[in-house]
């Protein structure tokens, strides 16, 4: 990375889908990456060591000229998408702004994402000509340019997929008009991060295009069946001939008005086929797309383990409660101050459930294994034995440990029959100033229409449930390391 081959980058639209998943190993690659975005406190964070967030506006021509100073690769992965109408126009202004802005300057390539069509008649439709008169002004600028037309991006935070993935969680009826039966070649996001660094290899002078899809070609129904699959739904498809992509897109305002502008320009898109009819890219390049099953899978998963991955704690904090919602997961984190060292802290933590009860509610939560052993769960597994220190696969009551490394962690999976999957985390954090910190991280995936009723029935309940439950804890380590209080006395008192 010390060599003089190895790049200086910059990265237009590192804080979008694409941009935040190459980040990290094209700095690798790289001598240093310049992350550019109108917001750098939207990047995703903590940057690579050799990564710098730089303020910049493709809109405010005046503003690139430093950001391009010794720079000698260009990935350009802005996009208007998500704009008003005459999202086009703020597209080609930004391209001619860059082009002027990139020819003054020693970048020796460009790297650019754009939309894959088939257009055999009529004209395109605003977004692939969008797409494509971006990538002709780019070439204008005498830089070579490495153009990649992409199909449909498969990957948490794709707004096709993230479209697809609302229609499918809460319609268990769909209406399928006729551009939901277009041809589509779907690639997965780590193919789409191959491409892109495979070709910041590419040498000379000229410019390439390239079409680049996945291993398989379906069209959005099967994309839809796929994700349902994978998510243990069950939908029904009713097929019509009728539905036009306009009334389709006010269709999607009703049911995912939170992707509605993006979504209106898939829909429109969707009336061109998006498969590769040029197999040039993959002659160039050592790169095998995954099939769709593997592609909508490895997003599932890498998405659950980005949020098992996920810190939500800031140890500077005082006592608070956050919520977050990633993708189909609902995340309710809270934490307490506790004025005893981090080991009595874990020692009450390791000991919950079972006889020693949850530290509040302790009825409650029978009431709740009562109901799960009538719909056929497990219920509270009475009589289970219990380790001193709990390890990965112990049973607790209706939970199952998923973690523990009996000193700070400890992680349970629900086994309760759920319209979703659930997850308790307890963490003990030590402070500079003495004592510690129990950190709580609830989570709940919410799987159909149901989940979500589910979710947002009980919620009020779960939320007083754990709440009391993460103070019993506080409570409960406070009178364990009294000294005027037996050990044992204080394990035994009740709490609550």
């Amino acid at each position: 990375m010390e060599t003089p081959k190895s790049p200086v980058v910059a990265l237009f639209g590192a804080s979008g889908f694409v941009g935040s998943a190459l980040l990290e190993p094209l700095s690798v690659l790289a001598h240093a990456v310049r992350c550019v975005s109108r917001d750098p406190g939207r990047l995703s964070h903590p940057l690579p060591d050799n990564a710098l967030p730089i303020a910049a506006d493709l809109l405010d021509e005046s503003s690139l000229a430093r950001v391009l100073r010794g720079v000698d690769l260009v990935y350009y992965l802005a996009h208007s998408l998500a704009e008003a109408d005459g999202f086009a126009d703020i597209e080609r202004q930004a391209a001619e702004n860059f082009a002027r802005a990139v020819s003054a300057s020693d970048v020796r390539r460009i790297i650019y994402l754009g939309a894959l069509a088939q257009v055999e008649s009529g004209d395109p439709s605003d977004h692939v000509s969008s797409r494509r008169k971006v990538g002709e002004i780019l070439r204008s600028s005498g830089v070579p340019v490495t153009e990649f037309r992409a199909s449909v991006a498969i990957g948490a935070g794709s707004m096709p997929f993230e479209v697809v993935r609302a229609l499918v969680e809460r319609l268990p009826v769909m209406v399928m008009p006729r551009w939901t039966r277009m041809p589509i070649q779907p690639i997965a996001q780590a193919d789409l991060v191959a491409y892109l660094l495979a070709a910041a290899d590419e040498q000379g002078e000229v410019s390439h295009v390239y079409e680049i899809g996945g291993g398989s070609v379906v069209d959005y129904a099967e994309l839809m069946r796929c994700y349902a699959r994978e998510r243990r739904l069950r939908r029904r498809m009713i097929y019509v001939p009728v539905i036009t992509p306009r009334l389709s897109s006010l269709w999607l305002k009703l049911v995912t008005p939170a992707h509605f502008r993006m979504g209106r320009r898939i829909v429109d898109s969707a009336s061109h086929a998006s498969v590769v009819a040029d197999p040039a890219a993959l002659l160039a390049f050592p790169v095998r797309p995954v099939g769709i099953e593997v592609a909508v899978r490895d997003a599932l998963h890498d998405e659950a383990a980005a949020i098992a991955r996920l810190d939500l704690a800031d140890p500077a904090s005082p006592d608070e409660t956050r919520r977050r919602r990633i993708g189909t997961r609902f995340i309710e984190y809270r934490a307490v101050g506790v004025p005893v060292p981090s080991d009595a802290c874990f020692d009450v933590i390791r000991r919950i459930g079972g006889e020693t009860g949850w530290y509040w509610g302790d009825a409650l939560w029978r009431f709740r294994g009562l109901l799960d052993r009538l719909i056929g769960g497990p219920g509270m597994r009475a009589g289970v034995p219990r380790r001193a220190s709990p390890v990965a696969g112990d049973l607790i009551d209706f939970w199952t440990v998923e973690a523990c490394d009996g000193v700070t962690h400890l992680r349970l999976r629900a086994d309760m029959k759920l319209p979703g999957e659930a997850s308790l985390d307890l963490r003990v954090r030590p402070l500079e100033t003495g004592g510690c910190r129990i950190v709580q991280t609830v989570s709940f995936d919410a799987r159909g229409v149901f989940g979500l009723v589910y979710w947002y029935v009980l919620y009020p309940i779960h939320a007083i449930v754990f709440d009391r439950m993460l103070k019993g804890l506080a409570r409960t380590a406070v009178q364990s390391s009294s000294p005027s209080r037996p050990r044992s006395e204080a394990r035994s008192s009740p709490v609550g």
